[in-house]
């Protein structure tokens, strides 16, 4: 604690360069109308003003932190500067005269750094009232005042409180309690904070996940989950509650699962939030999907695809007639690569409708329909009714069954394109599939012009990567490679391995890449899936239409320094590393 030397006298520092919330708008971490909308809000309740910039989604709390820091001088004290151990708060708490539950009113703890000083930290530095109360209560100490996260906070007070009362209030079956204390500026601040903090560091999902003692609130950055947080258990119905209030769910129920959504604008991004509640063992685990509104473009080139398969691809995805699907497991990014399609094909001279559920992202130029299971609007339904709307260009969001792949199909063999995605570890398992769904073999065969599989596998750092040289058996492999692929493969190779730095938050990667599997139909591998042969005597024709797998397509980017070779091994596996 040798660092926290400053000191609050009048509730403001002396000189400060300006307020809060010019602060935060010349590092443009808020727009002029969320700020003109909290002075409003502070106008009308009062409250502080970062306070309520974090409550209404408008910035999060570690930024409104870092302002306050430069305006008042003051350290943010993190959880490892502060004692681990509740009794050295409460001892402090004693020797103060105050009783301990005025502190955890408050929001206020304190301990003792040597012999002549105090730390404090509050949920309000500035508040007069506590200032005078500890200054008397401590009149020959020092007192040192620090700001800290709330969600830090909370997590002290909390051992504080059950330090004093080893067993607390059961609200786990009281209804009224429970919405009384989702509406409560902490657990408010709480949740408004973490979709802030996951918009931020580009997250795609909060994943809230209750344990026996704790609960632990994780974001899926770049596919990999990190842990955020990690608070008290009997928070968790609290925030639970606040979660399922704010996107429509019952919050009585806790037997069966549920879906909801919500609507938010959040460190000034619209936001659509999907989110899932399902019944466990110590309570629901929460998953919320975070979908951003705003309108992004997309390219092929952007998203990974070499120059040989954006070629192929190109060409077919032109073509007037046909199917073209897109494989691989949730989150591998197949929704992206068809919006990044029908972006492409897209010229105004075509009539593209898609059918998806959910609508993930909006393509301006492009009717797309939302289905409604619950209402009986389906797949199936839906392109029934879109066949009647004279399209060109069909995109389904998933082929889930055999009735919507027999009109998929039927929809190519009449003149139309039609794009989709099928779950499927491989592009040649494909047909496979589709036969076992019930779809005629020779309709398979006719219909379907390529299928690509497709993962993401995360970019180095640029910041921290550093050089490395792989196993010889990656190097072999990749000297077959360049024979095979030599347009991709260029003298020196360039292997990087990830380190980790603040940049990336130590995981040595940042953003992601998709690699590529592409199987077109030739006679030959249609005559094959005709007569449903095996996948082997399929991969040796696809071969000599340029056909590459996954992990054959990770290592060429690994070569480029893309990735990590590990990254690779990751996501498409070492099966291809024994083939000869």
């Amino acid at each position: 604690m040798n660092a926290l030397t400053k000191t609050v006298e009048t509730g403001t520092t002396a000189g400060a360069p300006s307020t809060i919330g010019q602060i935060l708008m010349q590092r443009s971490l808020v727009g002029e109308n969320d700020l003109a909308k909290a002075l409003t809000f502070q106008s009308t309740l009062g409250g502080r003003l970062g306070a309520i910039l974090i409550r209404i989604g408008s910035v999060s709390e570690d930024n409104v932190l870092e302002a306050l820091s430069f305006q008042l001088g003051l350290e943010v004290v993190s959880t490892e500067q502060m004692p681990q151990e509740p009794t050295i708060y409460i001892e402090t708490m004693q020797a103060s005269g105050i009783e301990p539950e005025w502190w955890i009113d408050q929001g206020a703890i304190a301990w003792a750094v040597d012999d002549v000083t105090i730390c404090c930290i509050c949920r309000d530095p500035l508040s007069t009232s506590l200032q005078e109360a500890l200054s008397a209560a401590f009149p020959d100490k020092s007192l040192i005042w620090g700001l800290v996260r709330n969600r830090d906070l909370d997590l002290m007070l909390d051992l504080v409180r059950r330090t004093l009362a080893d067993e607390g209030r059961d609200v786990s079956g009281d209804v009224a309690l429970l919405r009384e204390l989702a509406e409560e500026a902490p657990v408010v601040e709480l949740v408004s904070n973490a979709l802030a903090q996951a918009v931020n560091e580009g997250a795609s999902d909060i994943h809230v996940e209750p344990r026996e003692h704790e609960f632990d609130i994780r974001f899926r950055i770049d596919g990999v989950l990190q842990n955020r947080l990690t608070l008290p258990r009997s928070r968790f119905d609290a925030v639970a509650s606040r979660i399922k209030l704010i996107s429509g769910l019952d919050i009585a129920e806790r037997r069966l699962p549920q879906d909801g959504r919500i609507g938010l604008r959040i460190s000034g991004k619209d936001l659509d939030v999907r989110v899932s509640c399902l019944p466990g063992v110590w309570g629901e685990s929460i998953v919320m999907r975070l979908l951003l509104k705003e309108h992004k473009h997309f390219t092929l080139a952007k998203l990974g695809m070499s120059s040989d398969q954006l070629e192929v691809f190109g060409r077919l995805a032109n073509e007037p007639y046909g199917i073209i699907l897109v494989t691989g497991p949730t989150g591998s990014g197949k929704s992206t690569t068809l919006k990044a399609t029908l972006e492409e094909i897209k010229d105004g001279k075509r009539k593209i409708i898609t059918v998806e559920d959910p609508v993930e992202y909006n393509i301006p130029g492009v009717t797309q329909v939302q289905t409604k299971a619950d209402i009986g609007y389906t797949f199936a339904r839906a392109l029934r009714s879109i066949l009647r709307q004279d399209p060109d260009t069909i995109m389904i969001g998933e082929i889930r069954d055999v009735e919507t792949a027999q009109i998929a199909v039927q929809a190519s063999l009449t003149g139309h394109m039609v794009f989709s995605t099928l779950h499927t570890n491989d592009a040649l398992s494909a047909f496979t599939r589709l036969i076992d769904m019930g779809v005629e073999p020779f309709l398979v065969s006719s219909s379907i012009r390529a299928v690509i599989a497709q993962r993401l596998v995360r970019q180095l750092c640029p910041h921290c990567r550093e050089t490395h040289e792989p196993p010889p058996a990656i190097i072999q492999k990749c000297g077959e490679l360049k024979a095979l692929f030599p347009q991709l493969m260029s003298d020196p190779p360039r292997w990087f391995a990830a380190k980790g730095c603040k940049q990336c938050q130590n995981t040595g990667y940042r953003g992601r890449v998709g690699i590529y599997e592409m199987a077109i139909v030739s006679d030959e591998l249609g005559d094959l899936i005709l007569h449903q042969k095996p996948l082997y005597e399929m991969v040796a024709v696809a071969r000599k239409s340029g056909y590459r797998d996954l992990l054959e397509d990770g290592l060429i980017k690994a070569w480029q320094g893309e990735t990590s070779v590990e990254e690779v091994l990751r996501i498409a596996g070492q099966m291809g590393m024994s083939d000869d």
